[in-house]
């Protein structure tokens, strides 16, 4: 009996070990790796690529001003976006931070931090299509495309004119505005950031928003693990980001300070 009850207590010694060693922070794991996988697409003015083909944009440089804070690397993995929660979830990456939006739905399957900028989404056409396309009613058998999986998609499929529309989901909002350019589609629906930041400038100079249309308005946060440390420990940073006035500055050099301030309130 007395060698039984060792044997016990030495299997629930071992299985106590193997839990301990097995939950170890999402801040353990991150500082152990000495870097930080940030998952993102290619999205102008988030995460892009400039002349140099060098990564820029509003999102990599603030996740650049965390990592520096943290001390540990910045890592850029551009994701399948409707895969993004799978990719957090299988620890293929540590954040999901490109212009993500705040769902409830969301919320299910990940942390968000605090928001730090306000978007909406808006309808991008030609300017050849101006006088055709002035509302969501005279889209409803237009031929769309939107991101799969992204807040413009929720946009179409809750508007009672544009769900009615042939929509063609896009592999990611770039893939969008090329479909677009080649004529695949009539309009796309994209981020107000990103319709910004494009719309009438270079291979996009004939592109234009439709005035008056603001499909839905929402927040952009980083994306953590369910239950994970580094939200607070993130959200504290962005504290600090906000209060030396460096998050401020990285929205004004990227024309977004108006989206900043309204997201904080000031």
């Amino acid at each position: 009996m007395k060698k039984i009850l060792i044997a016990v207590l030495a299997l629930v010694t071992m299985l106590s070990c193997f839990t301990s060693c097995g939950d170890s922070s999402d801040w353990e794991y991150v500082e152990g790796n000495g870097k930080l996988t940030i998952g993102i697409t290619i999205y102008d003015p988030m995460n892009y690529y400039d002349e140099n083909e060098e990564l820029i944009g509003f999102d990599t440089e603030f996740a650049k001003a965390v990592c520096e804070k943290l001390g540990v690397k910045p890592e850029f993995k551009v994701i399948d976006w409707k895969n993004k929660e799978t990719e957090l979830k299988a620890k293929n990456i540590d954040v999901i931070w490109n212009g993500l939006t705040v769902t409830e739905e969301r919320r299910e399957n990940m942390d968000f931090s605090t928001s730090y900028l306000i978007n909406k989404q808006c309808i991008v056409i030609k300017k050849e299509d101006a006088e055709k396309y002035t509302s969501t009613e005279s889209l409803k058998d237009a031929l769309l495309a939107a991101e799969a999986e992204s807040a413009g998609e929720t946009a179409i499929k809750a508007d009672a004119n544009l769900k009615n529309a042939t929509y063609n989901p896009a592999e990611s909002q770039q893939n969008a505005f090329v479909a677009l350019l080649a004529g695949n589609v009539d309009a796309i629906v994209v981020d107000y950031t990103m319709a910004k930041a494009t719309c009438g400038s270079g291979d996009y100079k004939d592109f234009v928003m439709i005035e008056g249309i603001e499909l839905t308005q929402e927040e952009y946060a980083i994306g953590f693990r369910v239950g994970s440390d580094m939200t607070a420990k993130v959200n504290k940073i962005i504290e600090e980001l906000v209060a030396d006035g460096t998050l401020k500055k990285i929205a004004d050099k990227y024309e977004m300070t108006e989206l900043y301030e309204e997201a904080l309130g000031k």
